[in-house]
């Protein structure tokens, strides 16, 4: 139950599977390309790579398969297909998104973007969530040389938003998003979307909610 209120001087999102419905739809083509290409991926393997930056997430399927994986092809043709479905479907926002970011708006508090998508991409999906001018400051995957669960992207939200780390909260879905931002001295609030981080990670969380409305009442 929330008992008290806060006013942070700086919101900071994460972008897919926290505030867009992305994260699955994505899990689900890449098993569906691997597959047609003789591949069997499961949604343990993938969940392993929700939350970090390509670089990372190429890291895990070299190690689980080594050199022969076809992961540049794989993933040339899963995000075209992504691509494809937004474009007929849109991209849907995740329970209680504009309901969260209207009342951090009418309070005045600045918000800033932290995902490890990279930029062309994440300003492509932004735009068409239709949420992209709601960001005063955003900070894509392919600025930073260590991504999550690192803290430098989140540090450099901050830094673009004009704001102390410890005076933000952070909303993240990821493992490794809430680590960065406990690294990084930032607030954090766990909304769940695919997995439940181990007991150590959620030991770090200043708030759990059930979806982004209920996180209405933190501020």
């Amino acid at each position: 139950m929330i008992t008290h209120t806060l006013r942070p001087a700086a919101v900071i999102f994460d972008m897919d599977g926290l505030m867009l419905d992305t994260e699955r739809p994505m899990v689900e083509l890449w098993i569906q390309v691997a597959q047609a290409r003789g591949w069997d991926i499961t949604p343990e393997l993938m969940f392993r790579t929700v939350g970090v930056n390509e670089a990372a997430t190429r890291a895990v399927f070299m190690q689980e398969y080594g050199p022969d994986f076809p992961y540049d092809t794989i993933r040339k043709e899963a995000s075209q297909a992504m691509r494809e479905k937004v474009e007929q479907e849109g991209i849907p926002h995740r329970p209680g998104l504009i309901t969260l970011l209207d009342h951090l708006d009418s309070l005045r508090i600045p918000l800033g973007l932290a995902t490890s998508t990279a930029q062309e991409i994440g300003i492509w999906k932004l735009k068409k969530a239709r949420i992209l001018e709601r960001f005063e400051a955003c900070v894509f995957g392919d600025e930073v040389s260590r991504g999550k669960p690192e803290p430098d992207i989140f540090l450099l939200a901050a830094e673009r938003l004009d704001k102390e780390p410890q005076d933000c909260v952070g909303f993240e879905d990821s493992p490794a998003g809430l680590q960065g931002l406990h690294a990084a001295g930032i607030r954090s609030v766990f909304i769940k979307d695919l997995m439940e981080p181990p007991p150590d990670i959620l030991a770090t969380v200043w708030r759990r909610c059930t979806d982004l409305a209920e996180a209405v009442a933190l501020f």
